[in-house]
């Protein structure tokens, strides 16, 4: 009988150099980078051109990335057509897994074969430079508004704001706390989205292809979901005083409490500290500390009952909440800055590529069986 590991648990299928998720040690970095020292001394354009070419951008060549990143925003027509006749109370999620497949058709340079790692950076890029705009622009035309003027002067962080905010340039905190969750988000070693896109590429498939499969991965409740289901979960309880008989009676039915637990760290998620930072800044500035008050209630009876930690999407729930982003977008958020990741490893894997074909455990019938008449069956 051969061992096998359900889920692809522990099993090692690649190698990498992009992140480094250390779970024993509640450790994250990216190229040798730690990430407190990425949040603190480097943008999100930083983090990207980090992870698209190995190394931090010298002051000339991030100069030349931020043009090209945001010269590269515009949609096409027709995947504009598409948004503004989507079904208005279409999964965003939706709108962005199909964005993307359609952003392909009209990008001539995706071709399937052998690589070209120079054209396939630049549509990295664009990728990278569009998402953004594709979940801003289905969210205002959902709304029967029309999409803000493109402009080409603002950073990742503060043109989405600006867009999914009708025209208003956000304030510095806003920005600021933004930039900070795309790069915390960006990449997360071989997550299951991650492994989408990249045993996708491996077939030498196209970059649209591959990014479309992270995205529909992402999708689901157990990756991408959970922060939106935080807050669902903090407006159900809706008042501290009422925490701890939630949270009680979750246990006692064996449910599971949103944004605690990592399948990966055994300790603190260490992006969690710097969302909860901003989260308790955040709250403390709109005066409606109630979020993050029984977020840290949650966090401390599930500490003392299970010896579990929170997530990142335990803080950032209340985060995007706190600046006004409706609720079924923080999962497109979390898109909009794991493109980054996605397609720096889906680089990765066209430069050393091997295609990625494991085996199947057989446990049906051992006995080969006769095919009776079907008048017999």
């Amino acid at each position: 009988m051969t061992e096998y590991a359900k889920g692809l648990e522990g099993v090692i299928a690649n190698e990498s150099a992009l992140s480094n998720v250390e779970g024993k040690a509640g450790r994250l970095s990216y190229l040798g980078y730690h990430i407190d020292d990425l949040v603190e001394n480097c943008s999100y354009e930083e983090v990207v051109y980090l992870l698209h070419y190995n190394r931090l951008p010298k002051q000339d060549e991030l100069e030349a990335f931020e043009k090209a990143f945001r010269t590269d925003r515009e949609l096409p027509a027709g995947v504009i057509d598409f948004l503004k006749n989507a079904p208005k109370d279409a999964n965003p999620m939706d709108i962005v897994r199909t964005g993307v497949s359609m952003l392909g058709l009209y990008d001539k340079r995706a071709t399937i074969g052998e690589p070209d790692l120079e054209k396939d950076a630049a549509i990295a890029l664009s990728i990278c430079a569009k998402i953004p705009v594709l979940v801003a622009a289905f969210h205002r035309f959902r709304q029967g508004l029309e999409l803000p003027p493109i402009r080409e002067d603002l950073c990742e962080a503060a043109h989405f704001l600006y867009l999914i905010n009708g025209g208003e340039v956000p304030t510095d905190r806003a920005i600021r706390t933004l930039d900070v969750a795309l790069t915390l988000h960006a990449d997360h070693g071989m997550n299951a989205s991650t492994f989408s896109a990249r045993v996708t590429v491996a077939t030498l498939s196209d970059m649209y292809s591959a990014i479309t499969s992270a995205v529909g991965t992402l999708k689901g409740p157990l990756h991408g979901g959970a922060n939106e289901g935080v807050i669902h979960m903090l407006e159900e309880i809706g008042d501290p005083a009422k925490v701890d008989e939630y949270v009680e009676g979750k246990l006692t039915r064996k449910e599971k409490i949103m944004g605690i637990g990592h399948r990966v760290y055994k300790v603190l998620d260490p992006r969690a500290p710097h969302l909860r930072k901003l989260a308790v800044q955040l709250t403390e500035e709109l005066g409606e500390p109630k979020w993050i008050q029984m977020s840290e209630r949650i966090a401390e009876i599930m500490r003392e009952r299970k010896g579990l930690n929170a997530n990142v999407d335990f803080y950032s729930a209340t985060v995007y909440y706190s600046l006004g982003i409706p609720t079924d977008l923080f999962t497109p958020i979390f898109a909009i800055a794991r493109a980054s990741g996605w397609t720096a490893q889906v680089l990765e894997q066209l430069r050393d590529n091997r295609l990625y074909r494991p085996m199947t455990l057989y446990v049906g019938p051992s006995e080969l069986m006769p095919v009776p008449p079907i008048e017999n069956r």
